[in-house]
């Protein structure tokens, strides 16, 4: 990943062209339906996400559960496993796989938020830019993103499958997508206090601005969406 990560931006700006390309492809055409293929993406996404939370998560809890454990799980890499480390490895790669969902939105001519496509490379681009350093924090970013994506894709793989579930459930899956943002930026504000005050934590410092910036940029754009999903329309209704 060290020499590779640059393949990143090349799937990044196939990915745009994608985008721009499909979009102008599709205009004046029907949409695509693929119903069944949307349902088996969708389960397949929120298995190898509920997987990747039960193979990271433990780690996580154990270390918390230390002495000074959130120091340690911000700062250190004591109890790191082989399961974890590959369940990493396979996170990272996740990222550039999970640009299908945009193939999806581009063929059955469904809006294309910025939110979406913004996200999806700059995860991409993030992890696999700092995969190598593997630093002390992406415990953190890859529990709570394996997490949130387990509910996120079993939501999107019961309405795929047309079966009605609850506005509230949606909104639920969005509010914790934000409190991931905050916890991220928190995470990181504590990486950086340590290294200012002379403990000892493994994060490089660019890698925190870049996170920084990332999470900062992810908890505006989904507290707009959050806002227009859930309340701006209703405020319209009234």
């Amino acid at each position: 990943m060290g020499k590779n990560w640059t393949l990143s931006v090349l799937i990044t700006v196939l990915y745009l062209a994608f985008i721009f390309a499909g979009q102008s492809w599709m205009k004046n055409r029907v949409a695509f339906q693929l119903r069944k293929l949307l349902v088996f993406w969708n389960i397949l996404l929120a298995v190898f996400s509920i997987l990747g939370t039960l193979r990271t998560g433990p780690e996580l809890l154990f270390i918390l559960r230390q002495e000074h454990g959130f120091h340690l799980s911000v700062c250190r890499r004591d109890f790191h496993n082989l399961a974890t480390a590959f369940w990493g490895l396979l996170f990272t790669l996740s990222k550039a796989v999970e640009l299908g969902d945009t193939i999806f939105i581009v063929l059955r001519k469904q809006p294309l938020i910025f939110l979406h496509w913004y996200h999806h490379i700059t995860v991409m681009g993030y992890t696999w830019f700092t995969y190598e350093s593997y630093d002390a924090t992406s415990r953190w970013f890859m529990v709570m993103n394996y997490l949130v994506h387990s509910l996120m894709y079993s939501y999107y793989g019961l309405k795929s499958m047309r079966i009605r579930v609850p506005r509230q459930i949606s909104m639920c899956i969005t509010f914790l997508q934000l409190s991931q943002m905050v916890v991220g930026v928190v995470v990181n504000i504590y990486s950086v206090m340590a290294k200012s005050s002379g403990v000892e934590c493994f994060v490089e410092t660019k890698h925190i601005v870049l996170a920084l910036m990332m999470y900062a940029s992810y908890f505006m754009l989904f507290a707009h969406f959050f806002y227009r999903a859930y309340f701006h329309s209703k405020a319209k209704l009234n």
